[in-house]
């Protein structure tokens, strides 16, 4: 099968630093080129992600070397890249969310959009309107429920290499908050965690400009750089020390969050999760295996002491190797882009079969007429 992965240009695939929705478009493809299956990669040129890559745009746009004032004219660029070349692929596979749905209008392949946000904003239903039959894969069932009546094909989770990060068989001295550094991601809510828990925090992430007040105003007067600590924004190979060496991850969104690749990641580490029940937590962590999902802060806080210590890390990591494996993602994909094909297939042999009727009507009825006009003679 050839099939086109079409990136978001933010950040290259796989990521440099932060990035969700990158590192899931790496393991897709590693995944569907291990099947044998052709992948294109429409992506920032700073990629990394084996297969063949369209550059879309020499860099990232979030580590861009040049100033860029407008994202979407990026993601323009990247539609007629897609829609140019849409003929040689048996199917086209979106991650850029509802912005390249267009490419329905514009070329005949099967398209399928992964949405990786939340579908809970205001103006998302207007956007989508011309498109309720446009086939979509949500990234947990929580996140689909503000707009059932879209085509939602199939939920698939997200996964990982767990052979990538490094097990961790002790539990560490401190929690962990990995992320970005926002209100509804909760890193003041960690803080209160650890300082309620009596248990040292680490932090680390990005601040994008929209969030730099949240941290100047309300975390940075927190951090002493001994209690509560600001690693700043690792890299993928740091965050098996980073995350295995914590006692816990702490989770306390505030958001409804679509999936939270930073769960099964610190799980393949070995290390469990506190989080609130907020968006996709209660799908992806199983309470009292491999963590513990409470409403407040002082409930999580109590559990960091008394409970967190007592769970199987090695069982965790093994959660992890069963359920979040690439290969599984791989073939839930793989189903969907094959129904894609056979319900595109049906529909053609549907039109052809009207079509052959049309004419067989049209010449009963030319045939008619010429008798009558021959009687009439």
């Amino acid at each position: 099968m050839r099939i086109a992965q079409i990136a978001p240009l933010f950040e290259s695939v796989p990521p440099k630093l932060y990035g969700g929705t990158e590192r899931v478009v790496d393991n897709l493809t590693r995944g569907l080129l291990a099947e044998g299956h052709e992948v294109t990669v429409f992506c920032s040129g700073d990629s990394k992600v084996p297969g063949e890559i369209h550059a879309v745009h020499p860099e990232s746009l979030r580590l861009s070397t040049q100033k860029i004032l407008d994202p979407v004219a990026y993601q323009f660029k990247a539609l007629a890249a897609v829609a140019e070349r849409a003929h040689e692929f048996d199917v086209i596979h979106n991650h850029y969310d509802y912005l390249l749905l267009a490419l329905e209008r514009m070329c005949s392949t099967p398209l399928v959009t992964t949405m990786h946000g939340r579908m809970d904003l205001p103006d998302l239903p207007i956007a989508l309107e011309g498109y309720r039959d446009s086939a979509l894969v949500s990234i947990s069932n929580a996140q689909r429920r503000p707009l059932t009546r879209m085509n939602w094909v199939k939920t698939i989770q997200h996964a990982l290499n767990a052979s990538e990060f490094r097990f961790y068989e002790k539990p560490g001295r401190y929690l962990a908050f990995l992320g970005r550094f926002s209100p509804e991601k909760g890193a003041h809510l960690a803080i209160e965690i650890a300082l309620k828990s009596g248990i040292p925090l680490k932090m680390a992430a990005k601040i994008d400009e929209p969030d730099r007040e949240y941290f100047e105003k309300i975390l940075r007067p927190k951090i002493d750089g001994k209690f509560i600590e600001y690693v700043g924004e690792i890299s993928e190979p740091e965050k098996s020390d980073f995350l295995g060496n914590a006692l816990a991850l702490a989770f306390p969104i505030n958001w409804p969050e679509p999936f939270g690749l930073v769960m099964i990641e610190a799980m393949a580490c070995g290390t469990p999760i506190l989080a609130r029940p907020v968006g996709s937590v209660p799908e992806v962590v199983t309470e009292g295996i491999t963590g513990f999902i409470r409403e407040s802060v002082n409930e999580l806080a109590a559990l960091v002491v008394t409970q967190i210590p007592r769970l199987n890390r090695r069982r965790i990591r093994s959660h992890v190797e069963n359920r979040y494996s690439i290969e599984r993602m791989t073939q839930e994909y793989l189903d969907v882009y094959r129904n894609l094909g056979k319900s595109r297939e049906g529909a053609i042999s549907e039109i052809k079969r009207f079509a052959h009727h049309r004419r067989n009507f049209l010449h009963s009825v030319n045939g008619s007429a010429d008798r009558d006009t021959k009687g009439i003679a």
